[in-house]
């Protein structure tokens, strides 16, 4: 069972020792998860379907040909994912261009300090990569990261670890030395598949039993 740990910043201090760490962005880094979630279902219900906060969380941390599976079979065969992600997308982000995004609690205390002992950085998230570029920049903290993986630069998407490895790679260093923070089951399962460790923060959905076991801290 994963150490419980109230503060992020102290989790975070316990591996010091990492060279990098590597973080998912919705409901991680930025309080997203409900806003995507809020104007998908605006979306959803003008092309006449009805979106669930249980069917939503079982999509939390998938993206391709999973998300679409998950969705398809909810909504039928005929249910046009793309074209629903292309306009919610256009819908965030135009949230992040006029309010701006709501940054998660100590997420900018973590990338200071990750910055002063030299640690590297990287976002593996399964959004596109060039959204990920932009809300970060938009958000003023782009310069923490060395590296961006989206989820369209890999085939399968988390719990795959497909991309925590491919981050790794992009960072130059082993699995082993990578500390992967996610707020969702399905990025803990992809990180240690992966072979890194892993700082649980949860968001829209308490983890089970089995992931929260997987995880070397949960914060919260």
């Amino acid at each position: 069972m994963a150490v419980k740990e109230r503060d992020l910043l102290a989790a975070v201090k316990n591996f010091s020792g990492k060279k990098a760490a590597i973080f998912d962005m919705d409901g991680l880094i930025f309080d997203t998860e409900r806003l995507f979630m809020e104007q998908l279902a605006i979306v959803m219900k003008e092309h006449g379907y009805v979106l669930t906060k249980k069917i939503y969380c079982e999509t939390l941390g998938v993206g391709g040909k999973l998300l679409e599976e998950i969705m398809c079979s909810y909504f039928g065969e005929d249910y046009p994912v793309l074209e629903m992600g292309k306009q919610v997308e256009k819908r965030v982000r135009m949230v992040a261009e006029t309010v701006g995004l709501v940054i998660k609690p100590q997420i900018p205390e973590v990338l200071r300090y990750l910055s002063k002992q030299g640690i590297l950085c990287a976002v593996a998230s399964s959004t596109n990569s060039s959204a990920v570029k932009h809300y970060l920049d938009s958000a003023g903290i782009l310069q923490y990261f060395q590296e961006i993986v989206g989820g369209e630069m890999v085939e399968k998407s988390k719990p795959e670890p497909d991309i925590f490895l491919l981050a790794c790679k992009k960072l130059g260093q082993e699995p082993a030395g990578c500390v992967v923070l996610e707020d969702s089951e399905n990025g803990v399962r992809a990180a240690k598949k992966a072979g890194c460790s892993v700082i649980c923060v949860p968001d829209l959905k308490q983890p089970s039993e089995e992931a929260a076991a997987m995880a070397d801290y949960l914060v919260g």
